[in-house]
């Protein structure tokens, strides 16, 4: 690489990222050429590791461009990555514009380029459009399976020993990813003033946990639904060695189905309805609706967009339309997902007939469990890059990372909501305060 080149890419590094006094972390070129910020130790180092490299992140530029130059192998990132994910929002924020980007374009041209990279994941993602439009029911199965059916055995080296794959409950002076997630469980059956002999429907039911510990705990007889089929082994497994196979089972089948059934007494759906779509929503609480007695409870919990209704800057337009915010999310973990903001769920719910009882917000719960996965993700990561690839280990790794930053910085927020469907004489069934919630 000659003086020049080095010149060009230091110039074009400094106008992705900002010059060095303004950075935290460090960036070393695949010959070695290190540059560490001036003030303090780094949180992190991103390491090019071939000449071309920089030149495909950045043409085109996008967030697939970057990321993809990680799962790839072009790039990497040592140290703290959920630091790191705040690189997306440093280069929007340093380019920010379309003007900005055409003034760069010329320096971009002049990056060394070398043979290009090995095609990354097959876009999987991208072949959706076999199974119909968005959020009907054969894609919705697709996408689901594209997440959850990377294998039982990948999840379980960082998932709690239930497997729940949904933020923990951490009470105050508590550390541990398992009692977190008893915790939730049981504040999930408390909301929902869970009696012996009721009738729960959890939608969405993962590998089952909710449904065990509400049949062991609270005595109630259970239906968990899943789109994933090893997801129903591993939970019906898991309830018969309980003994449980007699009050409780799992289904593989949509949610838009459940209209067949009625009088469950209870309904939970815990990091279901992220799945759903923006207009699918009324159709998803009709559903519950219907499902429910007169007088039951629902508590849904999902994740939800806290920026959607914030004023829209001139950067934010730059990153929608030409970065593409969300693309990496879209392609390789959660096709076809979809947040939406509180007020637009609860609309939904309330308009199908439900009352909105109580709403939690456990954001910096769901920090803290997401960087329990990582880091336990990262201790597995051996034994994960031989169940599923190394760069399937990188999606997920980069994946829960960006996710614990954009709880982190109120990016995205978690709500449980719990919502209630009066009886004819319009009771609730809900105590008029919380204090059974925590005697």
């Amino acid at each position: 690489m000659i003086t020049g080149d080095i010149h060009t890419t230091q110039r074009v590094l400094c106008a992705l990222f900002g010059p060095r006094e303004e950075r935290s972390f460090a960036i070393r070129l695949w010959n070695g050429i290190t540059e560490m910020p001036l003030y303090g130790t780094p949180l992190f180092t991103i390491v090019l590791k071939r000449p071309g490299a920089l030149r495909r992140i950045l043409l085109p530029l996008s967030e697939i461009s970057l990321t993809e130059a990680y799962l790839s192998g072009d790039a990497d990132i040592e140290g703290g990555i959920e630091a790191a994910a705040e690189l997306p929002n440093i280069v929007v924020r340093s380019i920010g514009s379309l003007r900005r980007y055409a003034q760069l374009f010329p320096s971009l041209l002049k990056l060394p380029s070398d043979r290009a990279r090995n095609d990354v994941w097959l876009h999987r993602a991208r072949r959706l459009w076999r199974y119909g439009r968005q959020h009907t029911a054969p894609r919705d199965t697709q996408a689901v399976r594209f997440h959850y059916d990377v294998g039982n055995a990948f999840y379980a080296l960082w998932l709690d020993r239930r497997m729940l794959y949904s933020c923990a409950y951490f009470e105050p002076g508590v550390d541990d990813l398992d009692t977190a997630q008893e915790a939730k469980l049981d504040l999930i059956c408390r909301k929902l003033r869970l009696s012996p002999g009721e009738r729960l429907l959890d939608i969405g039911c993962g590998w089952g946990g909710l449904i065990q510990y509400a049949a062991e705990r609270y005595g109630v007889e259970a239906l968990g639904v899943v789109l994933s089929q090893p997801q129903a082994d591993e939970a019906s497994a898991r309830l018969a060695a309980a003994g449980l196979s007699d009050r409780c089972r799992v289904e593989v089948r949509d949610y838009r189905t459940l209209t067949e059934l009625n009088a469950f007494d209870k309904i939970a759906s815990v990091g279901m309805v992220e799945h759903v779509g923006r207009k699918q929503l009324p159709t998803y609480f009709a559903t519950a609706y219907h499902t429910l007695k007169p007088g039951g409870l629902f508590l849904n919990h999902g994740i939800v967009s806290l920026s959607d209704a914030r004023p829209i800057s001139l950067s934010d337009r730059f990153a929608s339309a030409v970065w593409k915010r969300g693309a990496f999310i879209d392609r390789y973990v959660f096709p076809d997902g979809c947040l939406v903001p509180l007020a637009d769920m609860i609309g939904a719910a309330e308009a199908s007939g439900f009352e909105t009882r109580d709403v939690e917000s456990l954001r910096e719960h769901y920090t803290k469990t997401l960087r329990h996965w990582v880091g336990r993700l990262e201790s597995s990561a051996s034994e994960a890059v031989r169940l599923v690839g190394e760069q399937t280990y990188r999606v997920w790794r980069l994946y829960l990372a960006s996710s614990a930053h954009a709880f982190t910085t109120a990016s995205i927020g978690i709500a449980q909501t719990l919502l209630a469907k009066p009886d004819a004489a319009g009771r609730s069934n809900v105590p008029p305060t919380r204090r059974d919630l925590y005697n």
